[in-house]
């Protein structure tokens, strides 16, 4: 026992040790030369940004500097150089979110100015664009109204919601506690590669063979229904759900579904009282990132969809497929100037406002359940 003890102290020395010489080599590494070094670089790199901003030809010349300055100082100041380039990354990362976030609502503005409304005597900007339903983008006066759009969005996303989230569940549910191992690891990657298949094939596939099977069935004239097109959605969104929550489900401790089964449940029981609210954040979450993918999903609703910019009659009706937001930017994008390119701006708003929203519900919903069980989960 001593003897153990003698070793332990002994490594604990050697440790403390190795840590204090590795404080002494930042210390020594951030001697002038380091800081300049770092300094020239960054500086040369925040130039360049300015530069590609402003649309500069000359912005490879300080793009160059900094290359060559971090360059060097990987080569002789390992330690300081990539603390500096991490936090340029971060930094850069929220910075072109912001710049993004800007862009898109300064070009929507424009529009929003068109249509306002007034209303008991106040001016509201925008307000037609939520209240009428015509658009019509060549009428005099011309007419940029949301509402079908959303509509549409709304429809493609609750039929994607309810295909994937309960498929997603059951599946992740049995890869994680009832599949044996062989079968998860054969079935898990070949979900995950139905993830990577772009989404312009589903929407192909929905075209050729679901589409042409929907007219004649149920004697529709034309091509695209929000019904098929949610269930393709929900087809590209089930790998998403499934991934994430057998993640989810397997980060469950073993511990607690044992000390359920030692008081008599079954299987079942353990899966459906404590695996699954134990995991509910995780689950939860899976099913967010699939209502976010079938909300942003746009190949496969162009595709498939009539490109028509109006409501369904009667609203319910999901047999018929007008436009979404996503269809309606990648429809006319290309052709679009003005208003009407800034009523797109619009749609990429509430897009952005949207998934905005389902990420703070996901945040909030995981905040909830950290509270409630008082760990990780």
């Amino acid at each position: 026992m001593t003897a153990a003890r003698e070793r332990v102290g002994s490594w604990l020395r050697d440790a403390g040790e190795r840590q204090v010489r590795r404080g002494r080599a930042f210390v020594d590494d951030t001697e002038p030369e380091a800081l300049a070094v770092v300094g020239i670089g960054s500086a040369a790199m925040l130039v360049a940004f300015v530069g590609f901003l402003l649309v500069s030809p000359l912005t490879v010349l300080p793009f160059a500097v900094s290359i060559a300055t971090f360059g060097y100082g990987w080569v002789r100041h390992q330690e300081v150089t990539a603390r500096v380039l991490t936090l340029m990354t971060t930094v850069s990362t929220i910075l072109i979110l912001g710049l993004i976030i800007v862009f898109i609502f300064m070009e929507s503005i424009p529009v929003i100015r068109y249509e306002s409304a007034t209303v008991f005597g106040v001016t509201v900007p925008g307000l037609r664009l939520f209240v009428e339903t015509r658009w019509d983008a060549v009428a005099d006066p011309v007419r940029y109204s949301m509402v079908p759009m959303i509509h549409g969005t709304v429809m493609v996303t609750l039929i994607a919601t309810a295909v994937a989230a309960p498929l997603g569940v059951a599946a992740a549910l049995f890869l994680s506690e009832i599949a044996p191992p062989m079968v998860r690891e054969a079935v898990k990657p070949g979900v995950e590669i139905l993830a990577g298949i772009p989404s312009i094939v589903y929407g192909f596939i929905g075209f050729t063979v679901l589409s042409p099977w929907a007219s004649t069935q149920f004697d529709l004239s034309g091509q695209g229904t929000y019904l098929f097109v949610g269930i393709v959605v929900g087809l590209m969104a089930l790998p998403t759900v499934v991934s994430v929550g057998e993640d989810a489900l397997s980060s469950v401790p073993e511990s607690i579904k044992s000390g359920s089964l030692a008081v008599g449940t079954t299987d079942w029981q353990t899966m459906t009282s404590i695996t699954l609210p134990a995991a509910f954040s995780g689950v939860s979450a899976a099913v967010l990132l699939g209502v976010g993918r079938a909300i942003g999903e746009t190949m496969a609703a162009t595709v498939m969809l009539r490109g028509v910019p109006r409501l369904t009659d009667p609203l319910y009706n999901v047999f018929y497929g007008q436009e979404t937001l996503t269809s309606l930017i990648a429809r006319n994008y290309g052709d679009a100037d003005g208003l009407q390119m800034d009523a797109l701006f619009v749609s990429g708003v509430i897009l952005f406002i949207t998934v905005l929203f389902i990420s703070i519900g996901s945040q909030y919903i995981e905040w909830r359940m950290h509270r409630k069980f008082g760990g990780e989960l």
